[in-house]
C-alpha cells in the first residue's frame, strides 16, 4: 500500500481488540478490510503480543503496523514477526545503541517507520519551553525523532502530529509542510465519541485535505471501528478525492414536505452501506429543487403527496406510490 508520492490517500484503522486473542483480532481486521480499510496498525503492550503479530499478519491480506512505545525490544519482536511497518518513536527509546538496532533491523526488511507526535505525549523539554502542546512544540517533536533517524541513514519515514484540539492539530501540520517533505498520516487524537468525533475529524482532516496536505487518514473515535472506516470515506468523497460507495442526496425537509423523506433517506443510507461502487442517489421531498437534484443523480426520487417520481440519469422511468418507493428505488439501484 503506497503512502506519499501522489499515491491515493489510504484510509486506515487500528484494532480494539487485545492483540494476544489471534482469534478476535484477525476476524476484526478481515471485517475492516471489507469496509474499506487498508492499513491497519495494532497495539503491542508486551512481547506476547508481539508474538501474536506473526500469526496475525500471515491471516489477513492489509498491511499491519506495530504500533509500539518506549520498548526498543517489542519493535525488534514485531518485525521479526512480519509486521508491514512500525508506529514508533525513536527518541522514546532509550539509549542510541538501541535505536540503531530497530532502525537496521526496519532497513532489512525494508518496512517505514510512523513517528506519531501527539499533544498528550509531549516531552517534558518542550512543554517546559513551550507551556503547553503548542503547533511549534509538535513539531519540534516531530524534528527531534526525524534528526536520530536522518543520522542513522534511515527516511522511510510518516509523520503525524495530533492532538485533540482541531486548529492546533492543523496548524501543527501546516507548520511542519513547510519544513519536510515527509507523507503525512492526518487525523485528530483522541476526538471523541461518535457525534462530536466525527465533526471535530471531518473539519480537521477535510481542511487539511483541502490544501493538499495528507497521504493517509486516521479517524479516531471512541466507538465501533468500521464507523471510523465509514466517516474517512465520507471525508475523502466529498472533496472529491477517493470514490467509494453512494453519495446520498437529500433535503433536510420542510413545510413543503409531503412524504417522510426524513425516514425514507435514513432507510436508504442504511440499505446503501454494503455497497462499494460510487453512485450518488437522490432522495427529495418537492418540486423545488428535488427534480433538479434527481435529474443531476445517477438515480433519485423526488415526492410530491403521497406518491413520487422515480429518476434515472435526468430521465423519468416511472411514478411510485409512497409505501412502493423504498423498494422500488433499491430494485433500480441493484440493476
Amino acid at each position: 500500500m503506497p503512502v506519499g508520492g501522489g499515491s491515493p490517500i489510504s484510509v486506515q484503522s487500528m484494532t480494539k481488540t487485545d492483540t494476544r486473542d489471534v482469534k478476535s483480532t484477525v476476524k476484526q481486521i478481515k471485517s475492516l478490510a471489507k469496509s474499506g480499510c487498508e492499513i491497519i496498525r495494532i497495539a503491542v503492550p508486551d512481547i506476547e503480543a508481539a508474538k501474536a503479530l506473526g500469526s496475525i499478519g500471515k491471516s489477513v491480506t492489509i498491511p499491519v503496523i506495530a504500533d509500539i512505545h518506549f520498548d526498543w525490544r517489542l519493535a525488534l519482536e514485531s518485525i521479526k514477526q512480519g509486521v508491514d511497518g512500525l508506529r514508533i518513536n525513536p527518541g522514546n527509546i532509550g539509549a542510541k545503541w538501541k535505536v540503531a538496532e530497530v532502525v537496521a533491523a526496519a532497513a532489512d526488511r525494508q518496512i517505514p517507520i510512523r513517528i506519531g507526535v501527539n499533544a498528550g505525549s509531549l516531552s517534558k523539554k518542550l512543554l517546559a519551553k513551550y507551556g503547553h502542546p503548542t503547533p511549534e512544540a509538535l513539531v519540534e517533536g516531530a524534528e527531534e525523532h526525524i534528526n536520530i533517524l536522518e543520522q542513522l541513514k534511515f527516511r522511510e519515514i510518516k509523520v503525524s502530529l495530533k492532538a485533540s484540539n482541531v486548529t492546533t492539530t492543523v496548524d501543527a501540520y501546516r507548520l511542519f509542510s513547510r519544513r519536510f517533505r515527509y507523507p503525512l498520516h492526518v487525523g485528530v487524537s483522541e476526538a471523541g465519541p461518535a457525534f462530536t468525533g466525527i465533526i471535530k475529524s471531518s473539519v480537521g482532516i477535510g481542511i487539511l485535505l483541502a490544501e493538499g496536505l495528507g497521504d493517509t487518514v486516521r479517524v479516531s473515535l471512541s466507538t465501533d471501528p468500521h464507523e471510523e472506516i465509514r466517516v474517512a470515506y465520507e471525508i475523502l468523497k466529498s472533496l472529491g478525492l477517493r470514490e467509494k460507495g453512494a453519495n446520498i442526496i437529500s433535503c433536510p425537509t420542510c413545510g413543503r414536505c409531503q412524504i417522510d423523506i426524513r425516514g425514507l433517506a435514513a432507510k436508504v443510507e442504511s440499505r446503501l452501506k454494503e455497497i462499494d461502487k460510487p453512485l450518488t442517489v437522490a432522495v427529495m421531498g418537492c418540486a423545488v429543487n428535488g427534480p433538479g437534484e434527481a435529474r443531476e443523480a445517477d438515480i433519485g426520487i423526488a415526492g410530491g403527496k403521497g406518491i413520487g417520481l422515480l429518476f434515472r440519469k435526468g430521465k423519468i422511468i416511472k411514478r411510485v406510490e409512497e409505501k412502493d418507493l423504498l423498494n422500488e428505488l433499491m430494485k433500480e439501484i441493484y440493476k
